[in-house]
């Protein structure tokens, strides 16, 4: 009867306690230390004919009572560290969170060499860092250039996020200069959408280079509406030449000026550093070797108020163990009295 109910248990503690294994296998092998050392202490006392008329402790019903009863205990208090859960049941969750548009700068200039494999690339690596270390957050990609879209819309589906991040590639990248505010625009759009937030994040990944027309005026909204933009500034000083494609986007070459020389991509983080400090966001220095640029806009970001989002209903199984904590004590106890 009850392997027809057990396949119905869900054991919540398996993955991490196989310890609650060991410990038992332990206590039988004291089990059968203890009788074997009762069994020994008796027939040194008393033959082993009047072992049951004078030592009702040495007959052998009382000690596979005792010794069952103590097994018995200690297997269903194992069985409880476990976790045993049945009985699914739906339950209303009120999720929190806060809301991050993520802007990454796909002009030509991403394709400058000076940070490894190439400036895009590192920022691909750094947001799925970013994201691997935030949780419980709802994410937007947009991309901008000359124009800016929206790639994928905000969701707490990180993998539907990272699927759209791994498609920016080489043949993603945009013929047109860049235009900051194109970006900064779109997430203002995104964000009218949703009144009720209150918590509003941009964060621009780009080398800094801008030929916006009318960054001062679509800063100021962002101020209005209070939108916290953060920037990192993805490139080095020293710069690095933009790589020339051709159709199939293999590498022809190095875009030059009128006069013929190599033009050098270089990063403007003063354009980022104005941009972040007036709309309460920070600039921050992407660092090749190490991770502390992540853990800084992570520590900032948690600075912000969580916003409610919606509901959802989960199903989820009850808890059982006090049932297996009760019959163990229950065998503990009558060990003790025999």
């Amino acid at each position: 009867m009850i392997h027809k109910y057990w396949h119905m248990i869900h054991w919540a503690g398996l993955q991490n306690r196989f310890w609650v294994c060991g410990l038992l296998c332990v206590v039988v092998m004291f089990l059968f230390f203890r009788v074997y050392r009762q069994i020994k202490t008796v027939k040194k006392l008393v033959a082993i004919r009047f072992q049951s008329l004078l030592l009702y402790q040495g007959s052998f019903i009382y000690k596979f009572l005792k010794n069952g009863l103590f097994f018995l205990g200690f297997l269903t208090l194992s069985l409880a560290l476990l976790q045993p859960q049945w009985d699914k049941k739906e339950e209303s969750v009120q999720q929190e969170g806060r809301d991050l548009l993520i802007a990454v700068d796909i002009s030509r200039s991403m394709l400058g060499q000076d940070l490894k494999p190439n400036r895009l690339e590192f920022a691909k690596q750094k947001i799925k860092k970013l994201l691997f270390n935030l949780s419980c957050e709802r994410v937007g990609l947009i991309l901008f250039s000359g124009d800016a879209v929206v790639q994928c819309p905000l969701t707490k589906d990180y993998s539907a996020f990272f699927m759209f991040l791994d498609h920016l590639d080489v043949e993603t990248i945009s013929s047109g200069t860049t235009t900051i505010e194109g970006a900064i625009s779109l997430a203002l759009q995104t964000f009218e959408s949703m009144p009720e937030r209150q918590t509003k994040l941009l964060c621009i990944f780009t080398d800094g280079e801008d030929f916006s027309t009318n960054l001062a005026g679509i800063k100021e909204k962002a101020e209005r509406e209070h939108l916290a933009i953060f920037a990192f500034g993805v490139g080095t000083k020293f710069g690095a030449p933009i790589p020339l494609l051709d159709s199939q986007g293999k590498q022809i070459g190095f875009e030059k000026d009128a006069s013929g020389n190599i033009i050098m991509s270089k990063l403007n983080d003063g354009i980022l550093k104005n941009l972040t400090a007036q709309t309460g966001g920070k600039y921050i220095a992407t660092k090749p070797l190490s991770h502390d640029d992540i853990k800084e806009f992570i520590t900032e970001v948690q600075k912000f108020e969580k916003d409610s989002l919606e509901d959802t209903t989960v199903q989820r199984y009850q808890e059982k163990y006090p049932y297996f904590v009760a019959i163990s004590l229950i065998c503990f106890v009558l060990e003790w009295l025999l």
